[in-house]
């Protein structure tokens, strides 16, 4: 039987995910929506990773979603999690205004279209992060660190042949080599705003995908890259999925102020996302390629990656 405090949290993360512009649905069927994915779906570097480079699926998520935002606006929506009239940022402030607030993380993809869309995937959790764990490190670690540690693994479910030929069925990419991303850590809350149009090809890949976006299904996965046999497994921090999304679903964020892009923690980079797919280097007839974004048209075979070969606006 549930307890007060069990009802009383299920409310407040029922609040964030009922208040977002499309709901939260089944994996299975969740047009215009987005839902979680199994964790087994990814594959992520197992205990002998060194030894065998043998990935395993990658099982439970260390985070606990917490909603989903797709919104846009004149500008480029950025830390969120600052802002206090954000509508996650007040639910906390209200239920917790004595202290001892859940630890938020945020995964800001900023969209670059002509519209400012901004896909946001928020998790939380209660539980402390153990002390010079991978997760501890990365919270109290610089950017470098940071940069050289965050990955995403990105599934294509479904979509159209031109998309999935671009991209392969699953991808993989350590986002601070190939993005600009900028980490804002708050005394309960990591925010990671990353910017796609920092990166030319992932720029051309993202307007490709966008203009069949109402009819892909796609898993982003977020993790914390293990590089010394210590820190295996992999776990993933956590994960999402967007179906079938209909970009006038999108709400609206009308911004009072724009945020400086001043202080982003990473220049745009002088080397492109290593071409994705077979066919995608002819479409974008790309120049010299690099480490940094790897792909497999086989969705079960993902063994090589790239260590192998605040705005103020009215609640929203």
């Amino acid at each position: 039987m549930a307890s007060a405090g069990d009802r009383e949290e299920s409310e407040w993360i029922d609040r964030i995910i009922s208040e977002g512009a499309v709901p939260l649905l089944e994996p299975d069927n969740c047009s215009n929506g987005w839902a979680t994915p199994p964790g087994d779906a990814f594959m992520v570097r197992g205990p002998e990773y060194f030894t065998t480079r043998v990935k395993v699926p990658a099982g439970d998520y260390l985070l606990k979603p917490l909603g989903f935002d797709w919104i846009k606006s004149s500008v480029k929506i950025g830390e969120i999690l600052n802002n206090p009239n954000s509508r996650v940022r007040k639910v906390i402030d209200n239920e917790f205004p004595a202290g001892d607030k859940p630890f938020l993380w945020a995964f800001n993809l900023q969209v670059p279209t002509k519209d400012n869309y901004s896909a946001i995937a928020y998790f939380t959790t209660k539980e402390p992060v153990v002390e010079d764990s991978l997760m501890d490190k990365f919270l109290k670690g610089d950017n470098a660190f940071r940069n050289s540690r965050l990955k995403l693994i990105a599934n294509i479910v479904k979509g159209p042949w031109i998309v999935r030929k671009a991209v392969g069925e699953q991808a993989i990419c350590v986002i601070g080599r190939a993005l600009s991303c900028k980490y804002c850590l708050g005394e309960n809350f990591m925010e990671v705003d990353i910017d796609i149009g920092s990166s030319m090809v992932a720029s051309a890949i993202v307007h490709l995908a966008f203009g069949y976006i109402s009819t892909l299904t796609v898993d982003l996965a977020f993790l914390i890259e293990s590089q010394v046999e210590s820190e295996l497994p992999e776990k993933i921090l956590g994960a999402f999925r967007f179906s079938d999304l209909d970009p006038a679903s999108a709400r609206t964020i009308e911004p009072s102020s724009i945020v400086s892009c001043d202080d982003v923690q990473t220049s745009l980079p002088t080397r492109l996302w290593k071409s994705i797919g077979q066919g995608f280097s002819h479409i974008l007839h790309s120049g010299p390629q690099e480490d940094g974004f790897t792909s497999d048209s086989q969705h079960s075979k993902v063994a090589v990656d790239h260590k192998d070969n605040p705005t103020d606006n009215k609640n929203w």
